[in-house]
């Protein structure tokens, strides 16, 4: 017996998620590429959807996300009662671990894999297995031998967080034909809109015929609308029943709904956030190498840099911070000699490529 409520085993053991930090002491605006959002923000037709959503912001949402449901549904050309709609895709992630991990499970991911997978599945108590990547990608055969009889999920990103590699639709199709049928394939396209790839496919297609691929998409990325947390996940219909009988009533707000909804509809924004993206990723990918720097090949709005070691990645860390510039250190993901750096505005990359020339020069 203890003197205080305690919680159940394992809780404890787990390492909170800590996003990418915000704030520099010292500098009033600092300029934060850290968290992969788009740099040109949300849309304008975004914004005065949400703007407008003030007046409803006393009602209820509506529990199924109807409208979004449809539009969404329109969009990807998917069945939209086959739709799970979450706080962003993290919760889709955390949805699927409550409904199929019970203690003693366990999921499969790669070795760089988005936390969050890992997270909510030891909140389950469920063992967490991981797959070397070598080469700072998610490998078929590698996921596959660690599956066993108590893997209930096998999360694949692709792209991937932090790594910016990706998995091409041949990969995921046999991935997915080498899996036992009673094992859920949830394959992350989070970062889907940037790839210019031509071997990566989205796997809504193969999901479609599948009783157990889920593919997740986020509003945070090329939407620009990480602050509503609008994420969704396509899953086979009984997948979907499952989830609706444990998802919260009311988990997507009408603002997000309203703004989601706008969102999908402004092609002109998303053509700007991916010709953005694919302007400066190389240029910004280029600069880098041409100092010296490892720079790992990204199909993301982002780029992992490579360092020599933990140590010169913190010092040049503590350089671009010491200019105003915040970057992502991801020792987190057991990469401590590496940074992310989202790609941003013209102005922001500029002042990234000066930085990192300085800091290379010193």
């Amino acid at each position: 017996m203890t003197d205080a409520p305690s919680p159940k085993p394992g809780i404890l053991d787990i390492a909170p998620y800590v996003g990418g930090k915000s704030k520099i002491d010292g500098v009033a605006e600092p300029m934060k590429l850290s968290s992969n959002e788009n740099m040109l923000g949300a849309g304008e037709k975004a914004r005065e959807a949400y703007a407008a959503a003030v007046s409803h912001i006393h009602s209820y949402p509506d529990g199924r996300a109807t409208k979004l449901r449809q539009v969404v549904a329109d969009h990807h050309r998917l069945e939209p009662e086959r739709l799970i709609f979450g706080n962003g895709s993290d919760e889709v992630f955390a949805l699927l671990n409550q409904a199929y991990l019970t203690p003693g499970d366990n999921i499969v991911t790669g070795q760089y894999g988005f936390l969050a997978y890992r997270i909510s599945a030891l909140g389950c108590q469920a063992e967490v297995k991981l797959a070397p990547e070598p080469g700072f990608k998610a490998e078929v055969d590698a996921l596959l031998e660690q599956v066993d009889d108590r893997t209930r999920i096998v999360y694949v990103s692709s792209p991937s967080n932090p790594t910016g590699s990706y998995n091409t639709g041949e990969e995921i199709h046999r991935l997915h034909e080498a899996l036992p049928p009673q094992v859920l394939l949830v394959v992350d396209e989070a970062y889907a809109e940037y790839v210019t790839e031509p071997d990566w496919e989205t796997s809504f297609p193969l999901a479609r015929d599948s009783a157990n691929i889920i593919v997740t998409r986020t509003f945070s990325k090329i939407h620009g609308l990480g602050g509503l947390r609008i994420g969704f996940g396509y899953a086979p219909l009984k997948v979907a029943e499952a989830i609706d009988r444990i998802r919260l009533p009311f988990n997507v707000s009408v603002p997000g709904i309203e703004a989601a909804v706008a969102a999908l509809g402004d092609e002109a924004h998303q053509k700007a956030s991916r010709d953005l993206i694919q302007t400066w990723r190389p240029r910004l990918t280029q600069a880098l190498r041409g100092f010296g720097f490892d720079v790992l090949p990204s199909a993301g709005n982002f780029v992992l840099v490579k360092l020599v070691d933990a140590a010169q990645a913190t010092a040049a860390n503590d350089y671009l911070n010491s200019k105003g510039i915040i970057v992502r250190p991801v020792g987190g993901y057991g990469l401590p000699a590496c940074l992310r750096i989202t790609v941003g505005t013209e102005d922001q990359n500029r002042a990234v490529i000066d930085a990192m020339s300085e800091f290379a020069a010193r």
